[in-house]
């Protein structure tokens, strides 16, 4: 039979017919079996003839290249060659493919308060993701952080919505590109959604306590943003929220999502969401109702619940579903496959990969925002270190030259794909390298303490539905022989450059910490090296805000480096040295000490006083802070008017001018502030920001702009409104009070 002959008798294989008809054409020929296995998707490490031959499943994720090729290979074999949906936690760059640019973490790109460059990051990894043949990437994280012990943080983009809404918004765009018939496009995910984040005692997937009212306060928005402007998936938390699981929660998938947001796209579980219901929240009592829960509250995709195959069958053959349960879910999964244009183009990995992947133009792009993403927090004049011939530096440190744990999670030694040990050592530069690369320093290296070994879970080796359990981490002790020999660098050196942070075995999911501190020797490390008199620049790379200890306090500076990805050492070594100018601004508060949780800056009014009995509330670094090495002023804030209504704009005009000798990028922060509501409400809140360029010196008049239809609070029966009465505009560097010039205008 001719191509032309086929395309005739099988309508769905014609491109020329619209996709709805393609798409009611080939469920019309499917049977119940091949529908409910469109709906899967299985681990690709797996067995792979069983999902695809048996299972008739429609996607997989955690690929290898090799499995990629099998897999595709393994869908010719059946009766109706529907192609597969290939997805990975491409969250930072293609996490797991050998050789792909891995960028800083979204809290670290979220440091560099820059949406236009975040596109440019998830446009670059859209194009090294679809050169490898995977089509979906599980990113962007539009959680919103809020306790520093979870262990995602570092996925987040931060606390504030504001914020996280552009830059989840961009990283979509750049993902989607011109649309999904672009060769170069990958569909976007906005998870976890929602309130996951919302954790008990910062334990990961547990159940979110929160209200409806303050999920549309500021769990949703973000989420709502995405959704209107065109973001395709969208995954669902693990948690349960007034006891029912999200993938079951009718009132936010059937009510908000789909009814009042009218969104069309595509809903994905996270990893074994339905089998959970079974096995750890206990909330179904087999398979075959947990899957009839799932399918008639509208999943599409049920990721990595094999049992749901069997589970869905059986929910038939006893009557919870009906047989045609499954047509509108699979019907969107099929939308989507056409769209891409699978059906004409598996899109398998292409012809010259080494060209595409790791490319030298991505590694530029990569710098660029890795310079963008670090904060310094701290510094006594010592920075920027002038690079003279003669200048000893001792680089102290357990992380300072490991090279995978700078990667930070989802990459390719963060454990989630078995098959990848992790990216090409000579891809990525260290701290210890980028300081020895770019001045004529004579660097000296102590490791100076461990950090942590592994031991097994006594609990057992696996989950009850058999994916691993985390080992237990085990701090390590201060070792006496490695401290007396950083200290014995420090003491020959200038200049103490300290390197200290976290680990991988203490992020991710499942990986959430009881404390903040640094764990193993690092404490008595720093203690030691900052004792010795010598000037101390300490390093943070770390996924998320630690505390520092007391000794920390005279240190000369402090720069906080996120998990700065491939570029890291280099960047540092660049900003430390002024080669470029420090930029980053925190999108998130650091905590003075552990109890203090929460930290974010927009916490509801109403407490009593503003410290506990034997700490103050206040962060040790407030959202938005950062500091650079030129001084900037703000002076003159005015608005243009001041007695708006409901469809005005905002217009203040703000003098900032750079007070010293070097360069500035000033990000100008813009906060609202409601002098009463009707319900409490948070103090402040972002609302707008400019980023300018200034030459020392220089002055600039910076036209701000809010509409004041964003002026908005959610009302006790859970309305977004905004209520006349006095406002303020606030403006200034960072989220402090202290910092921050007012003024008065009122709404009618």
């Amino acid at each position: 039979m001719t191509t032309d002959t086929l395309t005739a008798s099988l309508p769905y294989l014609d491109p020329a017919l619209p996709i709805p008809e393609r798409v009611a054409d080939l469920l019309g020929r499917m049977t119940l079996e091949e529908k409910i296995g469109q709906m899967l998707q299985l681990d690709a490490r797996d067995d792979l003839d069983d999902h695809v031959l048996r299972r008739h499943a429609g996607s997989i994720l955690h690929t290898s290249p090799e499995r990629i090729v099998r897999a595709n290979a393994l869908t010719a074999q059946t009766r109706l060659q529907i192609p597969l949906l290939v997805g990975e936690d491409c969250i930072h760059g293609h996490s797991f493919w050998p050789g792909a640019t891995i960028y800083p973490t979204q809290l670290g790109m979220a440091a560099s308060w820059d949406p236009a460059l975040v596109e440019r990051v998830a446009r670059a990894t859209a194009i090294e993701v679809a050169a490898t043949g995977v089509h979906w990437t599980f990113s962007p994280v539009i959680c919103i952080a809020r306790d520093l012990r979870w262990g995602r943080i570092g996925e987040t983009f931060g606390e504030d919505p504001f914020l996280l809404g552009e830059l989840a918004s961009a990283m979509v765009r750049g993902y989607q590109g011109d649309g999904l018939d672009d060769p170069t496009a990958i569909l976007a995910t906005a998870k976890h959604f929602a309130g996951y984040s919302e954790t008990q005692g910062g334990r990961d997937a547990s159940e979110a306590d929160i209200s409806r009212r303050k999920l549309r306060s500021w769990f949703l928005p973000p989420f709502e943003r995405v959704a209107r402007e065109g973001c395709r998936s969208f995954m669902l938390g693990y948690q349960t929220m007034d006891g029912v699981p999200i993938t079951t929660n009718d009132w936010l998938l059937s009510d908000v999502l789909r009814g009042e947001w009218g969104y069309t796209g595509t809903l994905i579980t996270d990893w074994d969401n339905v089998g959970r219901m079974v096995w750890e929240q206990r909330v179904q009592p087999d398979y075959a109702h947990a899957s009839a829960a799932a399918v008639r509250a509208g999943n599409d995709v049920i990721m990595n619940t094999p049992g749901f195959f069997e589970g869905a069958l059986d929910a038939v053959a006893r009557g919870l579903l009906e047989d045609d349960a499954f047509d509108v879910p699979v019907g969107r999964i099929l939308t989507l496959k056409f769209e891409l244009g699978l059906f004409e183009d598996r899109r398998l990995p292409a012809e010259g990969l080494e060209q595409i992947v790791g490319s030298d133009e991505h590694a530029d792009l990569n710098l660029e925002i890795t310079r963008r993403s670090i904060v310094l927090l701290e510094n006594d004049g010592l920075l920027p270190l002038r690079p003279e011939a003669g200048r000893r530096v001792a680089v102290v440190g357990p992380l300072a030259d490991d090279a995978q744990n700078q990667l930070g999670d989802w990459a390719g030694g963060s454990g989630q794909a078995g098959w990848l040990d992790g990216q090409p050592r000579e891809m990525i530069t260290t701290v210890l390298d980028g300081l020895r690369e770019i001045a004529p320093w004579e660097v000296t290296f102590s490791r100076g303490a461990d950090i942590l070994t592994l031991t097994p879970d006594p609990a057992g080796a696996t989950f009850p539905d058999g994916q691993p359990r985390p080992p237990i981490v085990k701090p390590c002790a201060p070792d006496e022989a490695l401290i007396a020999e950083a200290v014995a660098a420090a003491a020959g050196a200038d200049v103490v450059i300290a390197v200290v942070g976290d680990r991988i075995e203490l992020v991710g999911e499942g990986r959430s910490t009881a404390t903040l501190e640094l764990i193993g020797g690092q404490i008595a490390l720093l203690d030691a090296v900052i004792a010795t008199g010598k000037p101390v620049i300490v390093v943070l790379l770390a996924s998320k805000p630690l505390v520092l200890p007391a000794s920390a306090s005279r240190a000369a500076a402090v720069v906080w480096a996120a998990n700065p990805g491939m570029q890291g050492g280099r960047a540092l070594a660049e900003i430390l040295t002024g080669a470029v100018e420090p930029s980053g601004r925190l999108p998130i508060s650091f905590a003075r000490h552990v109890g203090q949780q929460p930290t974010y800056y927009n916490q509801i009014r109403g407490q009593h006083g503003d410290r506990y009995a034997d700490l103050t509330q206040a962060p040790a670094w407030a959202f938005g802070e950062g500091l650079s090495y030129t001084t900037v002023e703000y002076a003159d804030l005015s608005l243009e008017q001041t007695a708006l209504d409901q469809t005005d704009t905002i217009v203040g005009h703000v003098t900032v001018t750079n007070t010293g000798d070097r360069h500035v990028r000033e990000t100008v922060q813009v906060y609202v502030r409601d002098a009463v509501t009707s319900v409490s409400w948070t103090d402040k809140e972002l609302k707008a920001y400019r980023q300018v360029e200034l030459a020392p010196g220089e002055s600039a008049r910076v036209r701000l702009e809010v509409p004041v239809a964003e002026c908005t609070i959610v009302d006790a029966d859970g309305i977004r409104l905004v209520e006349p009465g006095m406002f303020e505009l606030l403006v200034g560097p960072s989220s402090r009070d202290e910092v921050l010039l007012a003024s008065e205008f009122t709404v009618s």
